[in-house]
């Protein structure tokens, strides 16, 4: 009632300051209430996008921990991680000083870093962290911020309009008991989806044809290393790093590039994916038959050598890729131009090509992912100014990423998480035909706050990156004078190509992408007891078999008991 009050008298005293916020702790999940508005540093008068966008009068400083991607290099000399074009353009545009508490490099050293922030209960003021996983251990320690009154107030038309695009999924992700006390990320459908990236050159050279099925992948790797064609240490099939995965999970769903999950859906299989047996019954994808003789055929392809050798244990997963030693590798649609950038410029020739993996009866089958895959959390201890900041941060990647110069990789944007309609990328890609074609103008796609935030600026640049003809593109086509617009391009009009225009046969999606409370104590062991088998069958370090030990040890030990509480939420 109080609450409620002073919302009120926020309202009907528009020129008062509230000189303090009553904050408490939830007894159920010791989260920190939102504060009121007040007028420290934005006028209370101030509402839509006009509040969502307000610039400071004085500087707030936002400490965050980030993530880092060591194989970048697109950061100009004398610039920073806490001083460069995204720093600074926060810093003029809304008066917010980033400090960057520390830095972790991608993949398991940053997960590393953040779960040992959490376990010390002492978090910068915000920090992207990717996995659900951690937002709820964070959550259920009491360490975060209760945004759900500021997310209201803040957020951005853009950003509005993209929440619910997801039809209430995204805020449910974003929640822990009721309350909001993350930014969720919110990325395209496509990215989800995972096909055969092929060196469409090396075909040509070769008189071959597009592989479509595992057998003609097979054929199509032994090909490339028997003619050499990159070079002595030629690679078939690019494979996980140690910092990836060989399968798409049902909490890490998306973006898995080198995963192998294009030969899986092939084998109809879905590891890592919670699945509706139809019968009222779930069971887990890795646990199948199909999964199983999915893992023979890896392993067999391993053994004749047709997948890097050096699979799980590289240090990235592109390395090979952009040394142009590699003739297939699978991830979603951006993997082929953002994903692979010094490809193209070892090679110019390289015509990197985006194709589905069919069954042998000529099905294309998918896992489907969730919303997101990433998250923003905020300490509890975050001044309220701080928490603003981060959301005001939030609103202008959504809105301004277009106008950002992207030779500067826009990961160096502080807590960068995606936001994203759900169909932008094919939404983009026919538009994008269409000025290609001269059938509309970029001025059609005018619209500022528009929900497809990126189409107007790539609308404007297509024409300079691309030329016809435009029914067969190819990296011929492509201009890469600007090297962003180029991998952006690239990736939607070649990567997203496949999921555009091909009907997919069967899609599959998890009965959930979030854990039960089994899970939350024992899910660690029985992934780890899973990454581990996978992988040493596929490296043939223990024999086809052990699959089925490790399946009876997968239910003895939570497996079992995990499937039953997911059984009762296919039935709510």
């Amino acid at each position: 009632m109080k609450r409620n009050m002073a919302m009120l008298l926020s309202v009907v005293l528009l020129g008062l300051s509230l000189t303090a916020c009553t904050s408490s702790k939830d007894s159920s999940n010791d989260l920190k209430a939102s504060p009121k508005p007040d007028s420290s540093s934005t006028t209370p008068a101030l509402s839509g996008d006009d509040l969502a966008f307000s610039k400071f009068p004085n500087p707030v400083d936002v400490h965050i921990g980030m993530v880092v991607d060591p194989t970048d290099k697109t950061l100009p000399e004398g610039d920073s991680v806490s001083n460069n074009q995204y720093t600074r353009y926060l810093k003029e545009k809304y008066n917010i000083n980033v400090i960057v508490d520390w830095t972790a490099a991608t993949g398991n050293d940053f997960k590393q870093k953040v779960s040992l922030t959490i376990a010390s209960g002492k978090l910068p003021d915000g920090m992207v962290v990717d996995d659900r996983s951690f937002m709820t251990k964070a959550a259920s320690s009491g360490l975060l911020y209760d945004i759900t009154d500021l997310f209201q107030q803040y957020q951005s038309s853009q950003v509005k309009d993209i929440m619910a695009s997801t039809d209430g999924r995204a805020l449910e992700n974003a929640s822990y008991k009721g309350k909001m006390v993350s930014l969720p990320n919110i990325t395209v459908d496509t990215d989800g989806v995972h096909v055969l990236w092929v060196r469409k050159d090396w075909l040509d050279k070769l008189q071959l044809p597009v592989p479509k099925t595992t057998s003609d992948i097979e054929k199509t790797a032994k090909a490339f290393i028997d003619n050499k064609l990159g070079g002595d240490k030629t690679i078939g099939i690019a494979g996980p790093s140690k910092n990836s995965f060989p399968y798409s999970t049902f909490l890490l769903s998306s973006n898995n590039m080198g995963g192998f999950d294009p030969i899986f859906g092939a084998m109809d299989a879905y590891p890592g994916y919670w699945l509706d047996n139809g019968d009222g019954s779930v069971s887990y994808g890795t646990l199948t038959d199909n999964t199983k003789n999915t893992l023979a055929l890896l392993a067999d392809w391993y053994k004749k050598g047709l997948i890097d050798p050096e699979v799980g244990t590289r240090d990235n997963v592109g390395d090979p890729i952009n040394a142009n030693q590699a003739g297939i590798f699978f991830g979603p649609w951006w993997n082929g131009g953002y994903g692979n950038g010094d490809s193209f410029k070892n090679d110019p020739t390289a015509n990197w090509q985006a194709y589905p993996v069919y069954s042998d009866d000529n099905k294309w089958n998918v896992h489907m992912k969730t919303t997101g895959s990433t998250y923003t959390i905020i300490s509890k201890n975050a001044k309220p100014d701080v928490v603003k900041a981060i959301l005001i941060m939030n609103n202008a990647l959504v809105r301004d990423e277009a106008t950002f110069d992207l030779s500067v990789a826009v990961g160096w944007y502080p807590l960068r998480n995606v936001m994203a309609a759900a169909n932008e990328t094919e939404y983009e890609y026919a538009e994008l035909l269409k000025v290609l074609k001269g059938e509309t103008q970029p001025e059609d796609y005018n619209k500022p706050n528009s929900l497809y935030k990126l189409m107007y600026a790539d609308a404007k640049k297509v024409k300079d990156v691309i030329k016809a003809p435009y029914d067969d593109l190819k990296v011929s086509n492509f201009n890469t004078a600007n090297f962003g617009d180029f991998q952006r391009l690239y990736s939607i009009m070649i990567g997203d190509r496949p999921f555009t225009t091909i009907p997919i046969d069967k899609k599959v999606y998890s009965v959930t992408y979030n854990q039960t409370p089994t899970m939350e104590t024992k899910w660690a062991n029985l992934k780890k007891m899973e990454d581990e088998t996978v992988l040493k069958i596929i490296l043939g370090q223990a024999p086809i078999d052990s699959f089925d030990k490790f399946v009876k040890d997968w239910k003895a030990q939570g497996g079992d008991e995990i499937t039953k509480e997911v059984a009762e939420l296919l039935k709510k």
